[in-house]
């Protein structure tokens, strides 16, 4: 069986052919030898459904325009062809001991392996707590969004928050625009300290999710992360997470090359507060990262940035940095 999901999304339905039942764990993926024309090729693909559900298997994939495998399968998998698959495989499921609360966060395609867990949990009979968030480019690019909003019309413990960049045409949007940051985290999970935290999406979506966190003093041991290019089938192939986090005991250069200042600070003080400081004035507005008053550009070493949509990617490329919510590791220096 074959469910257009989105637009360019679709779940592939698998039955065995001998009626054998499926076993796997929610959040773990398969990988398909796929028959193109060029070669047998093999695409690795998490399972959507969940273990509850044994009769069947799905994976939910995303075509894009250079995706041979996932192209393939959109314009030649239809019920009744057969293709080999392994698996399953993977570690990013949920925990022996489970967790009383969950946060999970996902963005496109990442929803997959997040829609396993939450429908084991509910045929599980257990009463979930899940803070659901997943962002989207346009609400019709929202994965599962009826089935999900289904059960948790039916149960109290599953909240859903959905995040776009931009509406749909002719089509009215009343949830969260932007870009997913620590203030919407706030208003949707206020006991985020508290959760067992699962991520999964592009690279980029996932660094970012980490930075929020490490600046909002969240215990990573308590958080997991999947990447849907690059799921990992031992614990050994999980990738070592090596960021870089501020802290109180080491101390960083800050050098405003305008000013002629130069002040000494911890890595955990943002520039403006430095700035400020040391006498110098930095025009601010909200000092949470959202309105971009304090955009200045940075012309010499790193900073870690955690801010709440107050500055484009661009920008960022350029080298430009938000003071309020920049802190610098090592030396640094700024147009100020």
């Amino acid at each position: 069986m074959v469910i257009p999901e989105a637009p360019g999304v679709a779940s592939f339905c698998f039955r065995a052919p001998s009626g054998a039942w499926f076993d796997h764990a929610p959040g773990q993926f398969l990988t398909l030898e796929l028959p193109l024309p060029t070669g047998t090729v093999h695409r690795t693909f998490t399972i959507s459904s969940s273990p509850s559900r044994p009769l069947s298997i799905t994976i939910t994939v995303k075509a894009q325009e250079v995706s041979l495998g996932t192209r393939w399968m959109m314009d030649h998998l239809t019920p009744g062809t057969r293709v080999r698959a392994f698996g399953p495989s993977g570690v990013f499921v949920l925990p022996d001991a489970k967790p009383r609360k969950y946060l999970f966060i996902s963005a496109g395609s990442g929803i997959t392996p997040m829609l396993s867990m939450t429908t084991w949990i509910w045929d599980s009979g257990l009463e979930p707590d899940i803070a659901f968030v997943h962002c989207a480019r346009r609400p019709q690019d929202l994965i599962f969004r009826q089935r999900l909003e289904h059960m948790a019309s039916r149960t109290p413990g599953l909240k859903l928050h959905w995040v776009v960049k931009e509406d749909d045409p002719y089509r009215t949007w009343t949830g969260y625009r932007g870009r997913f940051n620590q203030l919407m985290l706030g208003l949707m999970a206020p006991d985020y300290l508290d959760r067992e935290v699962f991520c999964c999406g592009p690279e980029s979506f996932m660094q970012s999710v980490r930075d929020m966190l490490n600046a909002l003093g969240f215990d990573m041991e308590h958080y997991h992360q999947e990447s849907f290019h690059a799921p990992a089938a031992t614990i050994a192939e999980v990738p070592q997470i090596d960021d870089v986090v501020p802290s109180d005991d080491r101390t960083a250069e800050l050098h405003f090359a305008a000013s002629g200042v130069t002040a000494t600070c911890r890595e955990t003080d943002t520039v403006l507060t430095v700035a400020r400081a040391s006498g110098l004035n930095i025009p601010s507005g909200c000092t949470f990262g959202v309105c971009g008053t304090c955009k200045v550009k940075k012309t010499e070493g790193e900073v870690v940035m955690v801010h709440s949509g107050g500055i484009a990617d661009e920008d960022i490329e350029a080298g430009y940095i938000l003071a309020c919510c920049s802190r610098p590791i090592g030396r640094v220096s700024v147009e100020v």
